[in-house]
This record gives structure tokens, sequence and C-alpha cells, in this order.
């Protein structure tokens, strides 16, 4: 295949970034800004600690969006002046270092492009992320803790704050279940496509006999609930329990009853939290827990309505979507997308980009009515 002349690249790119520049609407970015900077100078933010957190958490966010858009903004003007000067002077290894840097800018630019396609009623917000042990006895607790770990760390090596609300540990080892929030905007537009069952094919270090064994771990992604949702749960439709916490094997953490667990009667959904040390602060941490999930439901439900009326069928993500295999060979692949990792470690140790930038242009195509 013939090389791509670098000027043609240089021109490709500027219209691709421009195109990004448009959707991100950099003006009003930097009025946002303005406005998130006045907001965190008021003295007065930090009696609300909640409220202070989002302001700085929004700000540093937009902060660095806006600093990545105009980096490659200069980048690609350098690397015109470099190829200008390059063609001038015969001078081809600057010519071949322009190239170098072009192939870079094109990959941070798709990858940026990924961000202007998530434009859902609820993709700019926080993510809260449930992971469940599945089939597989030891081995799927052992798994969903590997799955929480993954996201753990993706968050981690994007500077994302997280959170962790609750952690049900199994008694063996890993995990039953865990909840937590990646705290960062558009973490739920990011990571709503890693909805669904993940698939781990591996020996179990659990079989004294060292057989293969396959497990499975259900991950949920709901948008984090904001106030001006409005998410009405009569009392009486709720039963709250209190217990004792407990870490891995059984070991009590609190001395008192603090965790708090609660049942959503009519739709049979549980949701607890024992990360606080006050039995009010996990009440009103499970609620949120409780609100994101059915806040959720009612949008799947307004969604299937919709395109029942318009006569089409709905997809659902909630099946398997992603195999992780360790034995007999080592691959990584997604299902939907096709995308394949040959290095399982990595992506287990949050190396999952790739796959998350693929499910967002596969949900949008999907969305946009394209095919699969």
């Amino acid at each position: 295949m013939a090389a791509i002349d670098p000027s043609e690249e240089l021109k490709e790119l500027g219209a691709m970034l421009g195109g990004v520049e448009a959707v991100l609407d950099l003006d009003g970015m930097r009025r946002d800004l303005e406005e998130l900077r006045e907001q965190a100078a008021d003295p007065e933010l930090w009696n609300d600690q909640d409220r202070a957190q989002s302001v700085t958490r929004r700000l540093s966010y937009l902060e660095g969006e806006l600093g990545k858009v105009e980096g490659l903004r200069h980048r690609l003007d350098d690397a015109a002046l470099m190829l200008e000067l390059a063609s001038e002077e015969g001078d081809e290894e600057t010519r071949a270092e322009v190239e170098r840097e072009l192939a870079t800018l094109r990959k941070e630019i798709e990858q940026l492009e990924v961000r202007t396609l998530m434009s859902g009623e609820y993709d700019a917000r926080e993510a809260l992320v449930t992971i469940n042990s599945q089939a597989g006895g030891v081995d799927a607790a052992d798994f969903a803790q590997m799955v929480q770990r993954m996201y753990l760390r993706w968050a981690e090596r994007h500077g994302y704050p997280t959170e962790v609300y609750d952690t049900s540990y199994a008694e063996e080892a890993g995990l039953k279940s865990t909840t937590f929030t990646v705290k960062a905007p558009y973490a739920y537009g990011t990571l709503r496509g890693e909805h669904g069952t993940h698939r781990l094919v591996r020996i179990s270090p659990y079989d004294n006999q060292g057989r293969r064994q396959t497990s499975f771990a259900g991950v949920d992604i709901v948008p984090v609930v904001e106030q001006t949702d409005h998410v009405d749960i009569p009392e009486d439709e709720l039963r709250i329990d209190v217990y004792r916490s407990s870490g891995p094997g059984g070991q009590g953490v609190n001395t008192t009853d603090s965790a708090v667990r609660i049942t959503h009667l009519p739709t049979g959904i549980v949701v607890s939290c024992q990360n606080e040390r006050s039995q009010l602060q996990n009440r009103a941490t499970a609620m949120t827990v409780l609100q994101a999930k059915l806040l959720e439901r009612k949008r799947q439900e307004d969604a299937a309505r919709m395109n029942e009326l318009r006569g089409e069928s709905t997809s659902s993500w909630g099946t398997q979507i992603r195999n992780y295999v360790l034995h007999p060979y080592q691959i990584v692949k997604d299902l939907r997308t096709g995308v394949e990792a040959g290095n399982p470690t990595a992506v287990l140790d949050g190396d999952i980009d790739e796959f998350i930038e693929a499910e967002i242009r596969w949900m949008r195509r999907l969305e946009s009515g394209d095919g699969q």
C-alpha cells in the first residue's frame, strides 16, 4: 500500500480535529470553565462537600479536555511548519520525524473523536458500576474480583476518582458482588458498553485436578442520579435491614450494625452500602444507588415503549459480551465489535481503552440505525 503523503495527512487530520472542535464547542467549554472557576473560588462552596467535589471534578475534567484539544491543534501546526522546512531544505530525517508525529496524532485525534459520539441523555453523568459473580462457583467469585480490579485500575490510569460503596465477599475467595462509582464526567457514556456478561476460561487455581473452568461475571452500569432527577420512592415500598459490615473471610469490620441493605419490594432490586461509619450515611448512599437503578430501569422501559410504537425491535446489551481466555491460548475478544487483544494480563490490569472506544462506535451505529 502506498504511503500517505504527509501534506495530505495534515489536511485530513486538520479536518478531523476541526470536526471535533465544532462538536465539543470550545467557546462553550471556555465559558463553562470561567463559571466553574468562579464557583470554585467561592469560600462558601465547601459548606456543601458533595457540590464542591462535583464542581472541582467538572473543572478538572474540562481543563483537561480543553488542554487536550488545544494541545493537538498546536502539535498539528508545529508539524505543518516542520514539514514545510523539511521540504525546503530536503531534510529527509525531519520529514520522517513529521510522519511519525502524524501517526501519533491520528491515533490521539481518533480517540478524542470518540468523545463526540457520547450524546445520550445521561452520557455526561458519572457511572455507578455493580459487578456480580455468576455461574462458576469460587472461580466466578474470583473472576468478579478480577473484573472489579480491572475497572478500578482503568479509572486509576485515567486519573478518575472512584468510591467503593459495598463489597460482599465470597467465603473461599473473591466477591459475590460489589458496587462502586467512577466519579468523572462522561464516565457513564464511556463505560455503558461494558454492561453485560463477561466470561473467563482458565485452568482453575481452586481445582486440585487442574481442570479447565469456565466462569461468568455480570457487569451493570447505570448513570449516577443528580439533584434534577425525580425518583419518587414511597417508604412502604422499601424494606430496610441493618447489619454488621464484614470483610474477607467474614471478618468483622465494624463493631456496630452500621451497614444498610434496602430492598425495593415492587421490583426486587436490592442495594446495600457499608463503606461509611454511620448507619445514617450508609442509608443515604444506598438510597442514592437505588434511585440510580430505578432511574435506569425507567429509562429502559420508556425506550422500549418508544421502540414498540415505532415498530422497532429493542437491542439488549445484557448478554455475553466479552471472553477472557487464559487457556489453552491467551486472548480477550469482544463478541460485538470483534476487537481482540493477545495479552489478557494487560487487559485485566485496566488496559481496556481499545475495547471501550470500539463499543462506543458500535453503540452509536446501532442507535442511529446504521446496523451492527
